[in-house]
């Protein structure tokens, strides 16, 4: 490995004046000569046989080389910047930064966050509502909770959590206006967290496809779509995480006993090097740990039984255990 590796000195000078655009803030910011710097870089571009800066402006401007090699030089030092501040903090008390789905963080995680604080004080926790695979680049994100199909293969990811699909609703929306059968959708407001296709997965499962739609409201995320059914302003998509402590206590009522798969799953996901930090080892041991803990009592309140093709209709809504779930619908992510 060792043999194959430009030199360490002339990356880091090569770093450092690529980010600053000159030599001489390069030489400052390493406290050295500007001579230094220039004789680094060049001593750079005999091993690696090729020239890095273009000469000739007041502000040096990378070749197409160094364009394709400063981003992996960057990253190779932030990342041993990040490992050395890891290996000098305490073993579990410090800053985390989490990222998770917004319907995840809102509806599971932050209702459950005061088990892992209470076990672990010295934590200091941020949390970020967001589902884009771009935050695990950042060094200051280090733990991810995304929605998606786990496909991210620089980092270290882990599948979560599967889960199914079915229709909700505020038991006082439903004894003001009941659902007889599914043709009395179309007397409600759909609430959709996507664009539509995961309402339409159901509605072939329970061969509806074809009924009347009346209105449709369509939100950025499962959150804001679970609340407005909350809310009693209409019928929304539930899953088996989100959604089932507030069956469970009677905020939200299951209509129809037919569940259809998610298209993605819940996947924990870090960097390499930050998942070999004691203070994320807790935090994901924590996160599965919780799921197993967490999964409610099975559940009687759905209203009416369907037979539909190719989903679950057999028997009333149960939340069904992360390791006995199964996942066969393969389209892409829309829920977050």
């Amino acid at each position: 490995m060792a043999a194959r590796l430009p030199p360490l000195n002339p990356l880091r000078a090569f770093e450092a004046t690529a980010r600053r655009g000159a030599v001489s803030a390069a030489a400052r910011e390493l406290n050295v000569t500007h001579g230094a710097v220039s004789h680094q870089i060049k001593a750079l571009e005999e091993a690696l046989d090729t020239v890095l800066f273009e000469r000739g402006g007041k502000r040096l401007k990378l070749t197409p080389q160094g364009a394709l090699l400063l981003p992996a030089v960057t990253n190779a030092f932030g990342e041993i910047a990040a490992a050395t501040a890891l290996m000098k903090q305490p073993v579990t008390s410090g800053d985390l930064t989490v990222t998770c789905v917004p319907a995840l963080l809102s509806l599971w995680l932050i209702p459950r966050l005061n088990t892992f604080t209470d076990q672990f004080p010295g934590v200091r926790v941020t949390l970020i509502a967001a589902n884009d695979p771009e935050n695990l680049r950042s060094l200051d994100t280090d733990v991810s909770v995304l929605y998606g199909d786990g496909n991210w293969p620089d980092y270290w990811t882990r599948l979560w959590s599967r889960l199914d699909l079915f229709p909700i609703a505020s038991p006082t929306l439903l004894n003001s206006r009941p659902l007889r059968s599914l043709r009395d959708l179309s007397d409600h407001t759909l609430f959709h967290g996507d664009d539509g296709r995961e309402w339409s997965t159901w509605l072939s499962a329970a061969d509806a496809i074809d009924i009347v739609r009346g209105r449709q409201h369509f939100m950025s995320d499962a959150r804001l779509s679970t609340e407005a059914a909350l809310h009693g302003q209409g019928i929304a998509l539930g899953d088996t995480i989100t959604a089932s402590h507030l069956i469970a206590r009677g905020e939200l009522v299951v209509p129809f006993d037919l569940t259809v798969p998610a298209n993605d799953a819940f996947y924990v996901a870090c960097r390499q090097s930050a998942r070999q930090a004691p203070i994320v080892k807790v935090f994901i041991e924590w996160l599965f740990s919780s799921l197993e803990e967490s999964m409610p009592e099975p559940q009687t309140s759905a209203r009416m039984l369907l037979r539909g093709r190719g989903a679950r209709a057999a028997e009333p809504f149960r939340p069904i255990p992360a390791k006995r779930r199964t996942a066969s619908n393969p389209q892409r992510k829309t829920r977050a």
